[in-house]
């Protein structure tokens, strides 16, 4: 299985940003040398803000996307495939701007996807485009978090998409999803943990519990996508400008601090972080490169409230976000945010349990970024590949049709 995450559309500002036809071509690329490296069977990609911010303008892209991949010759053992891409840009109470596509390789057999009204398995055969409302569409679930959930942005559009799938009679779900941003770095530095942190974990919270609620058997599952989790901002500055003063900058006419400034206590004042609200500009990038930014790994915290519920393998590669979208910048972080692990892979832990006991047959596991060097947009995909031996899920629990119930 390959799963990936975090596709956005660059956004429509002046160059010398890579036009979006040009990253396409990229990040195709980058993304069919993993298939080639990898040659998985079972193949899932999950996509975030699908068509970018201005979505209408940027369909025909999102067209040639998936035209591109359905068509390609580096997908063309590919038989079988479902594509499910919400469209309906024009449905506020609905719109997730998530797509999710599923790829079989042509040697799999018996291959089945749940439908979640009739409660049945179905054989999957051809390759299917679901687009524009998901909403009646019985082989995916689809929900839009609640408004007030982040109640300052009125056009959030988080929310996540989940399918059920049983291959080699294991049965796992694979959950797409796309939590709330910081808003505000300003905000996110005042309160450890910020206060960021706790709607993203109401609302993961409240997907871990929609999908092993009592409606379906439970089964293992996958959450991957863009969880825009954060470093803890708070001890990052506070490490980062050990010895630092700070400056603050208040507006005339609301006093409001607009901007925080760190200087050196002596070297002759230099600055070397300055805070605003879509500002992070700390002087010295390499912090994030050095061993792949792994030293910072230490604030990244979101995950711990939920260490008994999912799980993430080891964490090698850099921050996967915010890289500039400058032409031949592929290496190179916007000063817009704190790097951060946005994008991760994550499972329960019945799934980690058929990983592991998979690997121990051979080293088969890996946990990855795409495109290290090349500009893929803000965001860098992350996948995971793995193996899964046959009848790795059979000891747990008894066969219900094609599928393991765990």
């Amino acid at each position: 299985a390959l799963g990936l995450s975090a596709v956005p559309d660059p956004l429509p500002v002046a160059p010398p940003l890579v036009h979006p036809e040009t990253l396409q071509k990229n990040w195709l690329r980058e993304f069919y040398q993993v298939v080639h490296t990898h040659k998985p069977h079972f193949m899932a990609l999950h996509c975030q803000e699908f068509g970018g911010k201005n979505y209408e303008a940027s369909m025909s892209h999102v067209d040639k996307f998936v035209k591109e991949l359905l068509s390609s010759d580096a997908m063309k053992e590919y038989s079988r495939a479902r594509v499910y891409l919400d469209e309906n840009f024009r449905s506020q109470e609905h719109f997730t701007a998530l797509g999710s596509f599923y790829f079989l390789h042509e040697s799999l057999k018996n291959i089945y996807q749940f439908d979640f009204k009739a409660k049945k398995y179905k054989k999957v055969t051809g390759k299917e485009i679901y687009s524009d409302t998901l909403e009646s569409t019985p082989m995916l679930e689809k929900e839009k978090f609640p408004q007030d959930y982040f109640p300052e942005c009125k056009w959030s559009r988080k929310g996540f998409i989940r399918t059920r799938w049983c291959v080699a009679d294991c049965a796992f779900d694979l959950v797409n999803i796309h939590l709330f941003h910081d808003a505000s770095n300003l905000v996110a530095w005042e309160t450890s943990p910020s206060v960021y942190s706790g709607i993203r974990h109401k609302a993961l919270g409240y997907v871990l519990d929609r999908i092993i609620d009592q409606r379906f058997e439970k089964v293992s599952y996958f959450v991957f996508g863009d969880f825009n989790f954060r470093l803890d901002s708070k001890s990052v500055v506070e490490t980062l400008c050990t010895k630092a003063t700070v400056q603050t900058v208040r507006a005339a006419d609301t006093n409001e601090v607009v901007k925080l400034v760190f200087r050196e206590s002596d070297n002759d004042r230099k600055v070397m972080l300055q805070l605003e609200k879509k500002l992070f500009d700390y002087f010295n990038q390499e912090v994030f490169h050095d061993n792949n930014g792994t030293a910072l790994l230490e604030f990244d915290k979101e995950l711990s409230v939920f260490k008994d519920r999912l799980y993430e393998l080891d964490i090698s590669f850099p921050p996967s976000y915010p890289y500039s979208e400058e032409s031949g910048q592929g290496q190179r972080y916007m000063n817009t945010r704190c790097p951060a692990w946005c994008d991760r892979v994550l499972m329960s832990p019945s799934a980690r349990e058929l990983i592991l006991k998979s690997e121990s047959e051979e080293k088969v596991v890996t946990y990855d970024h795409i495109g290290p060097n090349v500009c893929m947009g803000d965001h860098k995909p992350v996948f995971l590949a793995f193996r899964i031996a046959p009848g790795a899920g059979k000891p747990h629990a008894h066969v219900h049709k094609c599928c393991v119930v765990q």
